[in-house]
């Protein structure tokens, strides 16, 4: 068995990919030791050994007369005794956040329902207490605590409703700000710390599903357009013992502020980021919650957008959440800000002095591990190629330069997981021509624990031809932009061929990476390399690659117009290579990228013959508050700048031939985005195609048979107006 389970704990970093893999293994506090989920039973790893065994089965997760539970997440106590299971999931907006849980004691064997009495699949973010004696969790928007020695369950809020919601967030904050779990426990037990956010003065916008039933239903959704105010948001402290309910006293109109972070130092005393409706101030207050005073530990302004998270961090994994990272035994956190033109690290104390971490013209894209005793910090970077990226190690004290710890030997995308003690980490590599391949190394020398199943000796099987050309454009006035191409397959360079781009172009997302997959075409039916087409993507400034604050927040303002003139002025320059018939091209993008196309085909019309525009924002102004605002400003102050970014504005422009697709059920960018703008080509006697997907949501994925029809469309539509091959 032990040896079936080598063999499994690397498959299963294949099957399910890296990402999935290290947000699902749980590291135990010994710092050496982690936990996964291996075929629905969960399994004991212990560094550097490459052995694991079986700590808990399927069989002891089977209650009484029915079949084992499904495992999709599940955590430890602070004791290692207990472990909550998380079951029977369904989704709230994009992940599934929803669910059943179980306790199993891993003494006694014992396997007992939290919350049996309540509705099935309710539950949300259940928590053990710092001793385990008690589990809280939100069921149908208000927060309960259950006592696991005698079952009885306590309601601590009684006022939940969809729009007044405790413990958990509402659309925008969950979809802006990854915020999803709302509440925690203080360090010693006594007390729960709340988010409640009340929705009442946000209007719903309604979907209309009218396939499910003779008579169409209406599904309303809580959700702020850009323009309106946010919806309050206050924090609640619950004194369990007595029940008492205290709202904290932070500063400012509730209408004009976000809340995004939240975290107890100590049982007295806990931390709150507080973010202006601009986004670019935030504060971080510090409040005594006995006395219920806030003081201004630290501030940041910036002229354009403060970040409250990254893109480049793992914001749709199940269990992420905003964290303050403590050194100095609760004295000082670890912080990061772009004020000095770079995306860094600074050590914040509790009396607001800052201390830089790291420096240089280069941005640390995110924190993997810091270890106080060895005064050290691991992150990933890429200072020479913003395509790619490494691991550096730099001392958390700020003196010296950092490291590339990663060998040099191997060029592309490389990421990592590090054991709590430092001493181990996961180590994943691609690029553009190699498959992903994983190893467990030892660090600081990064060495495979097991040489026979290193990335190095999966190399000869895991490459393939190079196929993917990086290269880069200028703009005219200097500006460098990275891309990525792969050419026809027997490409002929006396032939001409037809041009296909890719696009998002917005804050949101990158797309020139040098990692494996680049260059593919989902929607795509058939290989377009062979089938004759050069496929091209490109990113303009303003999208989030590590190139430094200048190159991110050049587009404030000028969404739909900054990225759309630097996409237009590579497109241009890139009909004139030799190689490239400049009578087809053709674009597409998905959500921000299907805005784009668009504007691309109205602002620029000749340029482009053809264009498939899926899930896009036609309009800005129907956009919600938070991502819009954030990059955008107020309506009510810029709104030309809203009019001028939105495709809507341009519609009357549009020459050739565009697909316009849409989910009628899209929560996201809804589906009214569509009708807007088929109203506005009408008007100006456009024609185009139009392919709504009903009650699809943003992906366009649900359904059977979606997947491949859109892929038919799509494959169609391009083959019809921008026909493949070399001429």
């Amino acid at each position: 068995m032990k040896k079936a389970f080598r063999f499994l704990s690397f498959l299963i970093i294949f099957l399910i990919g890296f990402t999935a893999f290290a947000q699902d293994i749980k590291w135990d506090k010994n710092g050496d030791t982690f936990y996964a989920v291996v075929k629905n039973e969960i399994f004991q790893h212990s560094l550097p050994n490459t052995v694991g065994e079986k700590l808990i089965s399927s069989a002891q997760l089977s209650p009484k007369g029915q079949a084992p539970l499904s495992i999709t997440d599940f955590a430890f106590s602070a004791d290692g005794q207990k472990v909550l299971i998380y079951t029977n999931t369904k989704s709230v907006w994009r992940l599934q956040t929803q669910g059943d849980y179980w306790v199993y004691e891993l003494a006694t064997g014992k396997l007992s329902q939290v919350g049996e009495e309540l509705p099935e699949s309710s539950l949300r973010f259940a928590k053990f207490s710092p001793d385990a004696s008690k589990v809280a969790f939100v069921s149908e928007f208000n927060l309960y605590v259950q006592d696991l020695t005698s079952g009885q369950i306590s309601m601590l809020t009684a006022d939940g409703t969809r729009k007044l919601i405790n413990g958990t967030f509402d659309w925008a904050y969950e979809e802006e700000f990854a915020c999803r779990d709302g509440f925690q426990w203080s360090p010693d037990g006594t007390r729960i710390s709340f988010w409640q956010i009340d929705a009442n003065q946000i209007r719903d916008y309604y979907m209309i599903n009218t396939t499910d039933s003779i008579y169409s239903q209406i599904i309303p959704v809580e959700y702020p357009k850009v323009g309106e105010s946010p919806s309050p948001a206050r924090i609640g402290i619950i004194e369990l013992a007595s029940k008492k309910l205290t709202w904290l006293n932070i500063p400012g109109d509730p209408q004009q502020h976000y809340l995004p972070r939240m975290e107890w130092n100590s049982p007295e005393f806990l931390l709150v980021q507080q973010l202006n409706r601009k986004q670019n101030h935030s504060k971080i207050l510090g409040v005594n919650v006995t006395t219920n005073v806030a003081n201004l530990i630290f501030e940041e302004q910036d002229e354009t957008w403060i970040d409250v998270l990254s893109s480049w961090e793992n914001t749709y994994g199940l269990t992420y959440r905003h964290e303050f990272k403590w050194i100095n035994g609760g004295k000082e956190f670890l912080w990061f800000s772009e004020k000095d033109g770079w995306r860094h690290l600074y050590r914040i104390d509790l009396s607001g002095k800052v201390t830089p971490v790291t420096h240089g013209n280069y941005d640390v894209i995110n924190l993997l591990h810091f270890n106080e005793k060895e005064n050290s910090l691991y992150f990933h970077a890429s200072p020479e190629n913003a395509t790619q990226k490494y691991l550096y190690k730099a001392k958390l004290d700020g003196k010296g330069t950092a490291e590339r710890v990663t060998p040099t030997d191997l060029p592309g995308t490389h990421s990592y997981v590090i054991s709590p003690s430092g001493k181990y980490g996961m180590h994943q590599f691609s690029n553009s021509f190699t498959r992903p391949a994983s190893e467990w190394i030892s660090l600081p020398k990064h060495q495979p624990l097991d040489p026979s199943q290193s990335i190095a000796s999966k190399l000869p099987a895991n490459q393939g031809a190079k196929n993917v050309e990086f290269f880069k454009v200028n703009t005219a006035d200097g500006t460098e932009m990275d891309g990525w191409m792969v050419k026809p397959k027997n490409f002929d360079p006396t032939k001409k061929y037809p041009v296909l781009f890719m696009v998002y172009t917005e804050p949101w997302g990158a797309n020139v990476k040098d990692s494996y997959g680049v260059g593919r075409n989902r929607n795509y039916e058939g290989d377009m390399a062979a089938d004759g087409y050069i496929y091209i993507s490109i990113d303009n400034r303003g999208t989030p690659a590590p190139k430094g604050r200048a190159w991110r927040k050049s587009i404030y303002r000028k969404i739909g117009r900054l990225n759309i003139s630097d996409q237009a002025e590579a497109a241009k320059q890139i009909s004139k290579w030799p190689f490239v018939d400049p009578t087809r091209m053709a674009v597409w993008g998905h959500s921000g990228g299907g805005s784009a196309t668009l504007n691309l085909l109205f602002q620029y019309p000749g340029l482009f013959q053809t264009g498939i525009s899926l899930a896009a924002v036609a309009n800005q102004l129907t956009y919600d508050n938070i991502y819009q605002e954030r990059y955008m400003g107020l309506p009510q102050e810029n709104l030309e700048d809203f009019v001028a970014g939105s495709p809507i504005t341009h519609a009357k422009n549009l020459q050739g031939n565009l697909l316009y697709i849409h989910g009628t059920g899209d929560d996201n960018v809804h589906y009214a985005n569509a009708e807007m703008l088929i109203n506005e080509l009408i008007k100006h006697g456009k024609l185009f195609q139009f392919m709504p997907y009903p009650n699809r949501s943003h992906g366009i994925g649900e359904g059977e048979g979606t997947i491949a029809h859109l892929r038919m469309v799509y494959t169609n539509f391009l083959k019809t107006y921008c026909p493949p091959g070399g001429r």
